[in-house]
């Protein structure tokens, strides 16, 4: 299992890209908190995405369009993937849930 120290850095910058990503829309469309261990992203419909960490087993866990998933930081491929080997990335399955409920897509900055 990957150790806290490099665990938290992973997770702060995988925030900041999300959070980047949101702050694009209008706030009528999608807000964005983010609150130490979470980031929220509520639609004007009141539906929300929630990514959190899951610190005890090193993972990110996202709820939205009524899943949670699990993902685990994969060294080889530098990204976070889903920890039951589907296919999911992260930051795509977020932009996923994000134009589930607002009909737009998450463009994540370069």
């Amino acid at each position: 299992m990957m150790d806290e120290a490099r665990y938290n850095p992973l997770v702060a910058a995988a925030f900041k890209r999300i959070m980047a990503a949101a702050d694009a829309f209008d706030p009528d469309v999608l807000e964005a908190d983010s609150t130490g261990d979470m980031v929220t992203l509520t639609a004007s419909s009141r539906e929300k995405c929630i990514i959190n960490t899951q610190r005890a087993v090193r993972q990110l866990w996202v709820a939205g369009q009524g899943q949670g998933i699990h993902f685990d930081y994969d060294e080889a491929s530098r990204t976070w993937k889903d920890d039951k080997g589907r296919g999911l990335e992260l930051f795509a399955f977020v932009a996923g849930v994000v134009k589930h409920l607002t009909g737009q897509d998450l463009v994540y900055p370069s």
